[in-house]
């Protein structure tokens, strides 16, 4: 029989969509799974969005420019321009989402063997990307206890080596809502310029800050501009997860052209997808403002909810839709089937996202679940009833 690949056996299966087939199975058994696993949210993509797919009149779905379309990368620079970030068409390449983004990226700024620092708990599919990448994750931990702050200087700094060759943040953060200090991004910059390294910003979520808090974009960190990379995406900004269209920006000329080659290797990024991102643009201020307002509703529900769970503890966060929740629970893993197997409140059981699998470090997060905000007030009401009954239950309780 032929033999699989090394990067394929190495490939994780994602925490976030591995207990699949256990939900499905608990669907069958006739329970309702409140899903609270996945960033899908259920909030409307703009009506001009869905209006330009419905009334495009194209006979032909043509490939577009490898750097995707102009007008597209016009509209996006104004949008940055108007969030007080400079950026020009010729800075931006529209890539498969903003995963793709980030695998170009990788592959133009490393060489397999290379490592790339990250805070950690980060999102799960870097390691994916990294291993197809051939790079390694150095993981500087982030904890509870602290809300999960970018992890002090002198930690990035330890973990630097001669084979450190970039730093990756995520801002707002996934899994953790954080939304970084600036005056720690401020330092965290002027040790990219001690070691001339890149840095890279996953700034997807930047219209989902609350509480006053400001996201600062990596592009606006003084003397940067050939350091620095951002990756951003339509998915969640406009809830078009599957128009699987984002974007790189970089100041840095010979970079982009690098990451050129990759992009024209591909051909194209998708036609449809630009189309309905590139008028998604025109929504009114006021969709971003009711979108907030949601969120922010559902976060303190979800929140205040679990924190009145006995052993439990989540901190508030200030962006995206996540949280990260301790529990009182041996291994998050184990519990996240458990639950799922084995459990029901009148029929309602609850899907979450094992924390364990947004660390790199070997045991961390094994009682932590990352859960995502993006039902109603009504289900998440009902998933945290859920799962303060499955824990006075749950056999691997700790407390």
């Amino acid at each position: 029989m032929p033999q699989i690949s090394n990067i394929g056996q190495d490939m994780p299966s994602s925490p976030i969509r591995k207990l699949t087939p256990f939900a499905n199975a608990a669907k069958k058994a006739g329970k309702r799974v409140i899903h609270l696993n996945i960033g899908q949210p259920d909030v409307s993509s703009p009506d001009v969005a869905l209006r330009a797919l419905k009334e495009d009149t194209r006979t032909v779905i043509e490939y577009s420019p490898s750097e995707g379309y102009e007008s597209y990368r016009k509209a996006l620079s104004t949008y940055y321009k108007n969030a007080g970030i400079d950026v020009h068409l010729d800075d931006l390449i529209v890539t498969t989402g903003g995963s793709e983004a980030l695998i170009f990226g990788m592959m133009s700024c490393m060489n397999p063997g290379d490592e790339i620092v990250i805070p950690e708990p980060f999102y799960a599919n870097y390691i994916g990307f990294a291993k197809m990448a051939g790079i390694h994750i150095v993981p500087v931990t982030a904890y509870i206890d602290g809300g999960f702050a970018l992890p002090p200087i002198e930690d990035f700094e330890a973990k630097i080596t001669s084979k450190t060759k970039a730093i990756l943040i995520c801002n707002p953060g996934n899994p953790t809502g954080k939304v970084y200090a600036p005056e720690a991004l401020d330092a965290l910059a002027q040790l990219v310029l001690k070691h001339d390294l890149y840095l890279f910003s996953d700034e997807v979520y930047r219209e989902f800050c609350y509480d006053g808090s400001q996201p600062k974009s990596v592009l606006e960190l003084e003397g940067l501009a050939q350091n620095a990379i951002m990756i951003d995406s339509v998915s969640k900004r406009f809830s078009m997860c599957g128009a699987r269209v984002g974007a790189l920006v970089t100041k840095n000329a010979e970079l982009r052209r690098t990451i050129m080659k990759f992009a024209m290797t591909r051909l194209s990024p998708p036609t449809l997808g630009q189309i309905a991102s590139e008028a998604a643009l025109k929504a009114p201020a006021s969709y971003f403002d009711d979108v907030r307002s949601t969120y922010i509703k559902r976060r303190d529900v979800l929140v205040n909810g679990l924190n009145n769970i006995p052993g439990a503890m989540c901190p508030s966060p200030g962006g995206a839709f996540y949280a990260v929740c301790k529990l009182p629970i041996d291994n998050s893993d184990a519990f996240c089937q458990w639950i799922l197997e084995h459990f029901d409140l009148d029929g309602d059981t609850v899907m979450m996202a094992p924390a364990s699998g947004f660390y790199s470090t070997e045991g961390a997060g094994h009682n932590e679940v990352r859960i995502a905000y993006v039902l109603d007030l009504q289900l998440l009401e009902r998933a945290v009833l859920c799962l303060k009954a499955a824990l006075e239950i749950y056999p691997g309780r700790t407390i």
